[in-house]
């Protein structure tokens, strides 16, 4: 799913390319994917585009009037810009389409579980409806970022990427937010000390920072086409099983539902392997709890 550092580097190509352009149609292939209906996707026809917006991980495009285009890309969904409108087929193709008068915009989603999502709405009040609430960490101080921590007891993990929370964060940059910061994904927010929330606040600044100006660098200009939850660079996300770049020892997970969260043991659980839970309901009492057990297990 495209988080905070991708949204902004998609706002950015897409300001570049549409600020002061209009929208001429829409071509809506998806059948799930408009979720609104007044006002109607029609009205936005000949509007010009004045502003964009990040609102948690959806891309808010202003119109005139107080218009506003919200798209939330989901797990699968991801934007191409294009110079001319491709055709619709039957077997497949875009799930939308948008033609302005600079080019056109497509949405694609891969997969057969359709997520993403546009509302049209108009006025502040409606756009703010669409935002989950959660504090923008890049724009609070160490007080706000410990209070929005501290407003409940969960699991960092948990915390991090709840948008009631803290906005634009998922699954792949608090994995490595939390690697940076050498913090278990399951210790309790109300648990950690000032010192450790101090350096969460940094390292989460730092760390999205950080990959917006790698993003902008991968773009290098051009519109983004490879936004992925599994980029070269990461120190965990996706590395089930490859070496740590900090300490090499193997990159762990605990596995539920569709997600994962990838962590070191070495350097963020003191060597304790956290239970995956479809493994750790097999093996009952003979789950290991350390690397030495585990590759001992496997021994075996």
């Amino acid at each position: 799913m495209p988080e905070l550092p991708d949204v902004v580097v998609y706002i950015e190509a897409l300001k570049e390319r549409l600020i002061g352009h209009k929208l001429e149609r829409v071509l809506v292939r998806g059948p799930f994917l408009l979720r609104s209906t007044t006002p109607p996707l029609e009205a936005l026809y000949g509007k010009t585009v004045r502003r964009f917006r990040r609102v948690g991980k959806r891309i808010a495009f202003g119109f005139d009037d107080d218009l506003w285009m919200v798209l939330h890309l989901m797990i699968a969904g991801r934007l191409h810009w294009v110079a001319t409108a491709p055709k619709l087929s039957a077997r497949g193709g875009p799930v939308a389409t948008f033609i302005f008068d600079s080019g056109v915009l497509t949405l694609t989603e891969a997969g057969s579980q359709h997520r993403a999502s546009l509302h049209v709405v108009q006025g502040e009040q409606a756009l703010e409806w669409l935002d989950a609430g959660g504090i923008e960490v890049l724009d609070s101080d160490l007080e706000t970022f410990a209070g929005a921590l501290r407003s409940s007891n969960h699991t960092l993990k948990r915390a991090l990427t709840d948008p009631r929370i803290f906005s634009g964060i998922g699954n792949a940059y608090s994995d490595e937010i939390l690697h940076r910061v050498q913090l278990s994904p399951i210790a309790m927010t109300m648990k950690l000390s000032a010192d450790e929330v101090k350096r969460l606040y940094e390292t989460t600044r730092e760390t999205l920072l950080d990959w917006v100006d790698r993003l902008r660098k991968d773009a290098a200009g051009k519109f983004p086409e490879k936004v992925t939850a599994f980029r070269k660079g990461m120190a965990v996300h996706g590395r089930y099983g490859e070496p740590c770049p900090r300490c090499g020892s193997k990159v762990q997970r605990i596995r539920y539902a569709a997600n994962e969260t990838n962590y070191c043991a070495v350097c963020q659980t003191g060597g304790r392997l956290l239970a995956d839970r479809s493994l750790s309901r097999l093996l009952h009492e003979d789950w290991p709890r350390t690397l030495e057990e585990m590759e001992e297990l496997k021994k075996r």
